[in-house]
């Protein structure tokens, strides 16, 4: 979905036609849950269907550090792929890195405290997409970058996967029904230039015992 989303030329200030991805804020209930246009042809394997996504969300707060793919055509981190290429090894961090203003644990600190924001909005009849825009609004009061925006062009600030979606699902405008179980995928990048990487799966109204049992897990 998000090469696609590329491939148009999507932003947040879009004014053409409709690409079949997005559909604006103020646009009908009915448009909004209608199917994205790659979904029409595709063969799912369960009773979960998508929607129609937001606009892309924005970075309000000037304090925020930007990562260096939140403004790459294709999402891409150099730091990343940098990282990839002269580490072979895993890193151990000392307490500079762990304990210093802004620096890891506040990383995860801040993280814990978004994911929180976005469980709290978690109950039947709140989409997904109103989800992302918490846990947005939440990163930016903490002065941190929602490391999933744009992260090889992901459209959304976090990842909400119902039900039968694995993981990294993308926030749209299908609301949450009574049942469903809905994973929350938060990571926050603090000024300090870490990312705190946290989820949890959350239980909506009366969700049976195989789906308790899948989260249990």
């Amino acid at each position: 979905i998000a090469k696609q989303m590329s491939a148009t030329g999507i932003t947040s200030t879009r004014k053409t036609p409709p690409d079949g991805i997005t559909c604006p804020l103020d646009a009908s209930l009915d448009m909004k849950a209608s199917l994205p246009s790659w979904a029409h042809d595709y063969s799912f394997t369960g009773q979960l269907r998508p929607a129609l996504l937001s606009p892309k969300r924005t970075v309000t707060n000037k304090r925020v550090k930007l990562p260096d793919y939140a403004s790459h055509p294709a999402g891409v981190s150099d730091s990343e792929q940098r990282d990839r290429a002269s580490n072979s090894s895993i890193r151990v961090y000392g307490p500079e890195e762990l304990e210093g203003e802004c620096n890891l644990r506040y990383a995860c600190a801040m993280g814990r405290e978004v994911l929180d924001a976005g469980g709290k909005a978690c109950r039947v009849g709140v989409t997904t997409d109103e989800i992302d825009r918490v846990v947005h609004e939440a990163c930016m009061e903490r002065d941190c970058y929602p490391s999933p925006l744009n992260y090889y062009n992901f459209p959304k600030s976090v990842c909400t996967s119902v039900n039968e979606v694995i993981c990294h699902g993308i926030p749209d405008y299908r609301e949450i029904q009574d049942g469903d179980i809905v994973n929350i995928d938060v990571t926050t990048y603090s000024r300090g230039g870490y990312h705190g990487d946290l989820n949890e799966t959350f239980c909506v109204g009366n969700v049976d015992a195989d789906g308790r049992r899948v989260v249990q897990t």
